[in-house]
């Protein structure tokens, strides 16, 4: 027997969204563009609803598109913002210039390259590294959406203000797990010692300024933070204020 509530329709561009085909708004533009075919048929009307499972495919325009949308490996320093700066702060994306960019490949700067590039994962004024800005609406999703299993990882140099010697190991335990933000439980992480005063991170999440504010309840004093990873993206050689294009062959 079927069941129905699997066969209550859906919007187009939130199943397309739903299936990686492209962002929800990306979807918008190629419905309205007639660049969209459900089983076959040409689709243009916006709103349109359709069940869960249609065949659903994009015509040669879109998908060139899609394969031109631009995703941006910047390595931050510190004292750049990540998103829309107030006045008197530098944003990061200022940085991606013909002079910035770092083993020149095949793919050199254009002009539309920039044209509705959002942040993906933002890294806070006084932290730096591995950071990603993208056109691609699934991108996004992928790291950042509210089911997103992506790991970022971290390098964490801190000083010690406990009573103790040094950190204690059920404070370290609290920092891989058991720790809460504003009344919300955090997901399990890896916290680990890496050598006397840095730790390793690995998060699954990123709330603003989790690291700083974990690493406040157990009485550490977060003295510079690193983004090093990104799910299999590493920061690898890429000089500090340098950018590239991730590369075909790249995954995330």
């Amino acid at each position: 027997m079927t069941d129905k509530k699997t066969q209550e329709p859906l919007r187009l561009s939130k199943l397309m969204s739903e299936r990686g085909l492209c962002s929800r708004r990306e979807a918008d533009e190629y419905i309205a563009k007639g660049l969209v075919r459900v089983n076959g048929e040409i689709v243009s009307e916006l709103g349109t609803k359709v069940l869960p499972d249609v065949r659903i495919s994009l015509e040669a325009e879109a998908m060139r598109n899609q394969k031109r949308l631009a995703t941006i490996i910047v390595n931050k320093p510190i004292g750049y913002v990540s998103g829309q700066p107030e006045p008197g702060y530098e944003p990061a994306i200022r940085l991606v210039n013909d002079r910035n960019q770092f083993g020149l490949g095949k793919r050199v700067l254009q002009r539309g390259d920039l044209q509705g590039i959002a942040v993906i994962g933002r890294l806070d004024i006084d932290s730096q590294g591995l950071l990603i800005f993208s056109q691609d609406g699934r991108l996004a999703k992928k790291i950042i959406g509210e089911n997103s299993e992506i790991e970022k990882e971290y390098i964490v140099r801190v000083q010690y203000h406990g009573r103790e010697p040094r950190l204690p190991e059920e404070k370290l335990k609290l920092l891989n797990y058991g720790l809460s933000i504003e009344g919300e439980k955090l997901k399990p992480a890896i916290v680990e010692w890496i050598n006397e005063d840095q730790l390793r991170f690995v998060l699954k999440e990123g709330k603003k300024r989790q690291i700083r504010k974990m690493c406040e309840q157990v009485d550490l004093e977060v003295k510079g933070l690193k983004r090093v990873r990104v799910g299999k993206l590493k920061l690898g050689d890429l000089p500090e204020g340098r950018w590239r294009f991730l590369e075909d062959h790249e995954e995330i």
